[in-house]
């Protein structure tokens, strides 16, 4: 491999010493220089030394966690950055991490190629924003206390979830409308709470409305309120969700299934932030960041006249695309364990777990639900249990088993295309033994492309 044309310092903040050695090794047969540091006291410290071009940071380590080391170091994430190294598969700390402007962040055991890749692409950044004044940093975001680990929050270690757990950290301080979509059940709705509660917003409302619930007409009043007498049964003013979110977050699922005539009234609210209450002449001023979400091909939709294109890249800004179950199954032991240590807590129930015969049921299935029908599965076989390891005798009936759903599965062309498409790439991963340079050559692609396709499958070794 081509060394580099120069030797850039590198901070290894581990308390692993295997790791620690192993990772000083590699980088320097790669021709850079190497720190270390054990615990996140003693990185903090050399952390101020100017002459370290980057630090791989462990996000768990004694005396002072990385955490608190990446926020201390918030302020010059641009001259030193910093690619966060954890074991922890939960979404609060990636996200917390790439809103404090980590550049990369990297789960255990991770892939040597890939730690090297992520090296490499930071201190390219870097050099292109060495002149660049660091970005401000929000004060009241340093301040925030640790997460709740009894709140809802989603759960991933898979590259796909990674990514995005990534984009929410760098989305969610802007005031900026984004598009999140994905198959029903994979938790739309948690993203768009991650987003508020990451944001300047996070101490305003946080508004949610379903669009298809609601026929056109009351939907309307539903989002910009009316005035008493408007319609028969108006028989009071009412106040509409754009004025409870005013200073806040609106929240608008299935925005898919939303009236074309009410989607020219949105737009302007999108503009403008400006309208008016049913029946009224008032024209009202909202400060409102707008999160949209749908299971809807919208440019399908926009093709058949059922949605304006205008408000499409009005609320198109920044997407967020939430992978189906089926496509990050590596995920589904630690969303089991998620969700049953959630509903011991919240029945006051001993700690459950899933025997192995009943963890690989669930691997193996296509959950056409996502994550929604796997809580369920859990739910039900909780509750049914005689005892604190739940069998495979505890799931669901042998008429429900992955054959039975993938009979009933996606028959769309781009999912079976995915699906193709992962299983050829990870035939060629364990082919040439997950090395990444020699199976991008079998397939005909770019290490970079490799890599991209590895993260948005969640392809693992091993698994």
């Amino acid at each position: 491999m081509t060394k580099i044309p120069y030797s850039p310092v590198i901070l290894v903040a581990e308390d692993e010493s295997a790791i620690r050695t192993n990772l000083k090794l590699l980088l320097e047969s790669e021709g850079y220089q190497v720190r270390e540091a054990a615990d996140g006291e003693q990185a903090a410290r050399l952390l101020q030394d100017p002459d370290v071009a980057l630090c791989l940071l462990d996000l768990k380590m004694p005396v002072l966690d990385g955490m608190e080391v990446l926020r201390g170091h918030a302020d010059r994430v641009e001259e030193t950055p910093i690619i966060v190294l954890t074991a922890y598969g939960g979404s609060a700390a990636a996200i917390e991490a790439m809103k404090l402007g980590a550049y990369d962040y990297l789960t255990k055991p991770f892939d040597f190629d890939e730690v090297l890749f992520s090296i490499r692409r930071a201190l390219k950044q870097r050099s292109l924003v060495a002149q660049v004044q660091a970005l401000s940093r929000e004060e009241d975001r340093r301040d925030a206390g640790p997460t709740d680990a009894t709140e809802e929050e989603l759960v991933g270690r898979s590259g796909a979830m990674l990514q995005v757990f990534k984009t929410i950290g760098r989305v969610a301080p802007t005031h900026e409308p984004v598009l999140i979509v994905g198959e029903s059940g994979t938790g739309k709705e948690l993203v768009a709470a991650a987003i508020h509660k990451n944001s300047s917003r996070a101490a305003q409302p946080f508004i949610k409305v379903n669009s298809a619930a609601l026929s056109p007409a009351l939907l309307e009043s539903e989002l910009f309120g009316h005035e008493k007498g408007a319609f028969t049964g108006a028989v009071a003013r009412r106040i509409g969700r754009f004025e409870q979110a005013n200073g806040g977050t609106l929240f608008l699922d299935e925005i898919g299934e939303l009236d074309v005539d009410l989607q020219a009234k949105l737009l302007r609210v999108l503009q403008s932030g400006q309208f008016q209450r049913v029946g009224g002449e008032e024209t009202l001023q909202v400060d409102v960041r707008v999160l949209a979400a749908t299971n809807r091909d919208l440019p399908a939709r926009i093709a058949e006249g059922r949605f304006r294109e205008d408000l499409f890249y009005r609320l198109n800004v920044v997407t967020i695309e939430l992978p189906p179950l089926r496509q990050r199954r590596d995920d589904i032991p630690l969303l089991a364990e998620h969700i049953l240590g959630k509903l011991a807590r919240k029945y006051d129930w001993p700690s459950l777990a899933l025997s192995p015969q009943a963890l690989a049921h669930l691997s193996a299935r296509d959950w056409p639900g996502n994550v929604r029908e796997l809580q369920n599965v859990l739910a039900r076989a909780a509750i049914l249990v005689r005892g604190r390891v739940i069998g495979i005798e505890d799931l669901q009936a042998p008429t429900t088993d992955s054959r039975s759903e993938s009979a009933t599965g996606s028959l769309l062309l781009r999912d079976i295309l995915a699906e193709t498409e992962r299983r050829v790439i990870r035939q060629a991963l364990e082919q040439e033994k997950w090395n990444r340079t020699r199976a991008a050559r079998l397939l005909g692609i770019s290490r970079r492309q490799l890599f991209d396709k590895i993260r948005q499958y969640g392809l693992q070794e091993g698994s």
